[in-house]
């Protein structure tokens, strides 16, 4: 870092891309300096589109770009090896959208090369950095229901997705799962760890990904948690943690609220709202500034996003996938 400002590289040009670009441009603090695509003409029409002032028709180019800070990768997640891989190899530092790989060996792979290089990485699990997901945990960890005793939460979309559509595809990591399952699974985690037993089922698609999928984790504490990820029916996508003092319930679209309400026996229920200065509930800012913050600090990750939990994350995934039966190409039989 040589200036407050972060300069930003974008890698890829979908819709993630283009809302992450768009909350970029609002930040004062931030500059985005570069975008890739593997299609030079999407990239210059993505340049345009937020008047980027660089556009490259390969990863590549980008990676080497030595006037960007931080690269945000926003490829499907078939390709975050690979992409921020390349990134992390060329020193960039590197935002890495969820899922954070296709298992936990790319995973592992991606980490080292950060770690070893002495690079920024983290996994873009904008939920772990939105306000009432921070204060949930707060409450959770300053003993505010007691202890806890299970999670609860869903992800499901209405669908249907044709066979050619990126969510069945094999080749891309297609599947509920990594998808969308992915949120039920941090948000578990992010209360009570990593999970001591998994189980799972799920309905697969002719292409062998999984159309939906249920899975029950258990902790050493006797904690349980109940997930559902879906691509086949839409669900509340709310969460509910109950402890041995109480219960903190958030409505639809848990992982990115605007409000939680706290039930504890005896008192009236109470409801923790955003603050509207934060923006709207769909915002990235709050990632973001979390990225730039820590570079800014010289961190080369994030205490609220750490490598050891998206690693642990992909060890729950890897197993789930384990157990309903889903491998993705050129995974080991």
């Amino acid at each position: 870092m040589t200036t407050d400002t972060v300069r930003w590289g974008i890698l890829a040009t979908g819709g993630i891309a283009a809302a992450f670009t768009a909350d970029l441009i609002d930040l004062p603090d931030a500059e985005v300096v570069a975008v890739a695509s593997r299609s030079e003409p999407a990239a210059k029409a993505f340049a345009d589109r937020f008047g980027i002032p660089r556009a490259y028709g390969d990863w590549a180019s980008l990676a080497a770009d030595e006037d960007i800070d931080v690269v945000y990768v926003a490829t499907p997640h078939a390709a975050h090896r690979a992409a921020a891989g390349l990134c992390l190899e060329a020193g960039r530092n590197v935002l890495c959208e969820k899922a954070f790989t296709l298992n936990l060996r790319e995973a592992e792979e991606l980490v080292a090369l950060a770690r070893s290089g002495g690079r920024f990485l983290m996994e873009a699990m904008w939920m772990y950095c939105n306000p009432v997901v921070r204060r949930l945990k707060a409450l959770v960890d300053d003993g505010a229901i007691g202890e806890v005793r299970t999670v609860q939460a869903d992800f499901g979309l209405e669908g249907p997705f044709p066979p050619s559509h990126r969510l069945r595809d094999p080749a891309q990591g297609g599947g509920a799962l990594l998808d969308l399952g992915v949120y039920p699974v941090s948000f578990a985690h992010l209360l009570l760890g990593e999970p001591s037993g998994v189980s799972a089922r799920a309905v697969l698609s002719p292409e062998g990904v999984d159309l939906q999928t249920v899975l029950a984790l258990s902790w050493d504490s006797g904690a349980l948690a109940a997930l559902h990820c879906s691509l086949v029916g839409g669900t509340g996508t709310t969460a509910s943690v109950t402890g041995s003092r109480g219960r903190i319930d958030i409505p639809a679209g848990f992982f990115h609220p605007d409000r939680l309400v706290l039930h504890r026996a005896g008192r009236d229920p109470e409801e923790f709202t955003a603050d509207p200065a934060d923006g709207p509930r769909t915002t990235f800012r709050h990632e973001a500034r979390e990225v730039m913050r820590a570079l800014r600090a010289g961190e080369t990750e994030s205490p609220l996003i750490p490598l050891d939990g998206s690693l642990a994350v992909m060890r729950t995934l890897d197993a789930v996938r384990e157990r309903i039966g889903v491998r993705y190409p050129g995974e080991d039989a």
